[in-house]
């Protein structure tokens, strides 16, 4: 969640971070990680169903005054919105009240709610480079991410990896992603290699481990562990490649079809011809291509380690620590 990476980021300097979100992965993670969470009752708006989107209207109506009431009793001295639907009755409570806006985009487009409101930020920080979207008013900072994992020995004895061994990472997001966690069980059940696969809660009642070399697990803390011990990563190509890419994982992507502007398929295209990724379309996923296209990478040490230094090239370490003090320059102006 890069909202939270930034807020780390910020009270490392010593400044007050509340949240504002819904019901979504935010309503979990956010006190988990130790942060105030103020809740809104805000609706997307259905696009192609008039009644619903005239009832979401009413609803984000009173989550904009709500928003307001909020900064105001807090005091905010910046408001920063990190993109989904929640953020757009915040920004526009914001303007309102006269806290600076800030917008983060994790994507390689901008979502619908940051378009509504790039024209009133003061500054949009972008993961990827966005056509159109330059000027004063954009900074490209790349996604933000959690500090890296450093420890290769220690993240590997975690995992029980042996140093000789090999390791392919598999994991599909937070839920997970079904198509990946069928295909890879299949592809790699006879591997010769060590498999560590977290494939969400969602799958695992429907998923066995093909044997002792398949490390099958719902979810994986401290994920940055199991990317380090790894040496080659199976996964979407969602805001996630930021992490492979600040562990410098060369990867085979198998981008979400489904995304909101085929995005992942761009992030995917990104990497790919950055030299980090091979891409594979969810459509030409099965167990035997999956298998390919591993087994190929894995032959081939030089173009393994060759697209390793692609991957930790395309890294934006940094980010959530410029986001930070662009935010924190602002604040203290007070303008």
């Amino acid at each position: 969640m890069p909202a939270l990476a930034v807020a780390d980021a910020l009270k490392t300097e010593g400044a007050q971070v509340a949240f504002v979100g819904g019901e979504r992965a935010e309503a979990e993670l956010v006190p988990a990680a130790g942060y105030e969470l103020h809740r809104l009752d805000v609706a997307p708006l259905p696009r192609r169903r008039p009644v619903a989107a005239a009832r979401a209207a009413l609803t984000d109506a009173r989550a904009v005054r709500a928003a307001s009431a909020l900064l105001r009793r807090i005091g905010a001295d910046v408001a920063l919105g990190a993109g989904g639907y929640v953020a757009a009755p915040l920004g526009v409570a914001a303007t309102i009240t006269r806290v600076p806006l800030m917008l983060m985009e994790a994507d390689s487009h901008l979502g619908l709610a940051n378009r509504i409101l790039a024209p009133l930020a003061r500054r949009v920080f972008l993961a990827f480079p966005i056509d159109g979207r330059t000027g004063d008013r954009y900074l490209l900072t790349g996604r933000p991410v959690p500090p890296p994992a450093t420890d290769r020995d220690a993240a590997r004895a975690r995992f029980g990896i042996s140093p000789g061994e090999t390791c392919v990472v598999v994991f599909g997001g937070s839920l997970g992603a079904r198509s990946i966690n069928r295909a890879a069980v299949d592809a790699f059940a006879g591997a010769r290699f060590r498999v560590l696969h977290a494939a969400g809660h969602r799958d695992m009642p429907d998923l066995r481990s093909p044997g002792p070399h398949y490390d099958l697990r719902p979810y994986i803390e401290n994920f940055g562990e199991a990317l380090l011990a790894g040496d080659l990563v199976v996964a979407r190509a969602g805001g996630s490649i930021f992490e492979l890419a600040v562990h410098g994982r060369p990867a085979v992507l198998i981008p979400y079809p489904y995304a909101t502007g085929d995005h992942q398929t761009e992030n995917a295209r990104w990497m790919e011809q950055a030299g980090a990724a091979v891409v594979v379309p969810d459509a030409e996923l099965t167990p035997a291509r999956l298998a390919q296209e591993v087994g190929r990478l894995l032959a081939d040490p030089a173009r393994l380690a060759s697209m390793a230094h692609a991957s930790a090239s395309l890294a934006r370490p940094d980010a959530a620590r410029t986001i930070a003090s662009e935010v924190l320059a602002v604040g203290r102006r007070g303008t």
